[in-house]
Formats: structure tokens, C-alpha cells, sequence
């Protein structure tokens, strides 16, 4: 007698539909532990991500009937067949052992037999001063400015293009980053030399708020429930703009508690890191 095929799931359920996730109960569930958690936007896509590849891996078949048989497949074969690079093969094990141990609730321990991509140790590529003058002057616009701000104050690629009007202090020469890596604010000085076209970039960001308010836009979405509890705290310009500026309309995610209403996304992150 032949044994009973697993349950598989509909492939309807692994896709996105307008632009929105698909109601896919396992997705969705993997998205409330992460968020109930506190994690990050970036870490949830991800998480959402490798869970996907898993579940199309082993042909839909249900994770709760799988375990570190496998796990051990999956994760080997990005290493031997896809020959990813050992950060991405540890990222895509995080994120399937948090859906055994946090979403499934069946229990993970170590996995032996894995096949790891090999570690390589690389010396980084420490550029002079005259190349970094260079390079800066061969980028414009916002690109630009978060190049310098990356170089003379310290931010990260995303906390540069996320970086809003209200955080830059002019008369204390100074940044505050807000919820930068490990959810953590500080401050940075910010260099005298790039005020003058910081503040030519606010000038530029605002004048597309005061016509995205007219069109019904709204800025970029704010953390958390936030605008929940402050219907209007996107309307000043120095809270809901960014200084990068957003290239791109959308509508908002499911994270953001007002759904429906058009919002601006920031795509210079990426622009920055391909300039």
C-alpha cells in the first residue's frame, strides 16, 4: 500500500497579488512572530523570503511535516548547488529555524551534516583621501549627499537615505540617527562643508511635500502606530520628509496601520549603493 502523499500548498499562496501579500496562513504567521517580536521591516522581508524558497525546495510539501532532514537539504544545497556566500546561507538558516522554533513551535536544535560555503578572508579596500574627493566628485544630487554624510559622519547606507528633515541640527552642527542598528538613537557631528547643499535639499523635499499634500499624497510612513494615535503627525514637512527625497509612489504596507491612502517610498538607498 502506498503511504499517503504529504499536504502540498497552492502555489496561489506563495505569490503576491496587486501588490499586496497573498493571505497564505503560514506567511502570515511568520510576519506576526517577527513582528510581535520588535524585529525589522528588512528582517521580516527576509525571514518571508527564505521561508518561501524552503517551502518551493521541498516541492510545497507543509514544513510541519519536515524536520532536519530537511533543513539540512535546503541549507546544503544553497551552498554546493547555488554556491551562495556563507553570510547568505547562515541568514537563510536563521530564518528557517525561527519558523520551527517560533512560528511551528516544533523545536530545532544544531542540524549536523550541513555543508557550509567556505569563509574567505578578504583585506579591505581602504581609499585615500584625494579617491574619496574623486569619487564624491563625480555623484550629484542625493546620491551625493549621502556619500558625504556616510564619509564625514559615520551613517550607514540607510540610515543616510532615511535620514528626516527634523533629525538635522544646523545651529549644533550635529545628526540625530534615530532607531539605527540594534534599535538604538545616537548623534554625529555633521560636516560644516555640506550645509549649504543640505539645507538646498530641504528647500527642494519640501516643495514636493506642500504638492503631494495637495494631490492627497502623504509623506513617508512613520514608525510604528504612530500615526494611529497621531492621525495628522505626517502634515509638518520635517517629520514626514525625508531628506533624500522619494522617487516612487506605493501603497502603504500592511505594517502600516492606514492602508489605503498614497505614500511616498525612498528609494535612494539603493541609488546610492549603485552610484
Amino acid at each position: 500500500m502506498r503511504p499517503a502523499p504529504h499536504p502540498t500548498i497552492p502555489m496561489s499562496h506563495l505569490t503576491e497579488r496587486d501588490g499586496q501579500p497573498a493571505k497564505f496562513r503560514l506567511l502570515q504567521q511568520v510576519r506576526h512572530a517577527v513582528r510581535t517580536r520588535g524585529y525589522s521591516v528588512r528582517t521580516e522581508k527576509t525571514y518571508v523570503y527564505w521561508v518561501r524558497r524552503f517551502v518551493l525546495f521541498h516541492s510545497r510539501r507543509h514544513p510541519v511535516t519536515m524536520g532536519d532532514a530537511e533543513i539540512r537539504e535546503f541549507i546544503t544545497h544553497l551552498a554546493v548547488d547555488r554556491g551562495i556566500a556563507a553570510a547568505t546561507q547562515n541568514q537563510a538558516l536563521a530564518a528557517v529555524l525561527f519558523l520551527f522554533n517560533r512560528v511551528l513551535r516544533k523545536p530545532v536544535g544544531f542540524v549536523e551534516g550541513i555543508v557550509h560555503s567556505k569563509t574567505s578572508r578578504k583585506l579591505p579596500v581602504v581609499l585615500a583621501r584625494d579617491e574619496v574627493r574623486q569619487i564624491l566628485d563625480r555623484m550629484s544630487g542625493p546620491a551625493r549627499l549621502c556619500a558625504v554624510l556616510m564619509y564625514g559622519s559615520g551613517l550607514r547606507v540607510l540610515e543616510a537615505a532615511s535620514l528626516r528633515v527634523k533629525d538635522i541640527d544646523f545651529a549644533r552642527t550635529e545628526i540625530t540617527v534615530r532607531a539605527g542598528k540594534g534599535d538604538k538613537d545616537r548623534r554625529v557631528p555633521l560636516p560644516e562643508s555640506i550645509a549649504p547643499a543640505l539645507k538646498g535639499q530641504i528647500r527642494r523635499v519640501e516643495k514636493q511635500f506642500a504638492r503631494d499634500l495637495g494631490a492627497g499624497v502623504r509623506g513617508v510612513a512613520l514608525p510604528g502606530a504612530l500615526l494611529t494615535k497621531y492621525p495628522t503627525a505626517d502634515r509638518p514637512a520635517g517629520v514626514a520628509v525625508r531628506l533624500s527625497g522619494a522617487a516612487s509612489l506605493y501603497r502603504s504596507e500592511n505594517r502600516d496601520p492606514s492602508s489605503s491612502p498614497l505614500s511616498r517610498v525612498c528609494n535612494s538607498a539603493r541609488v546610492c549603493q549603485r552610484s
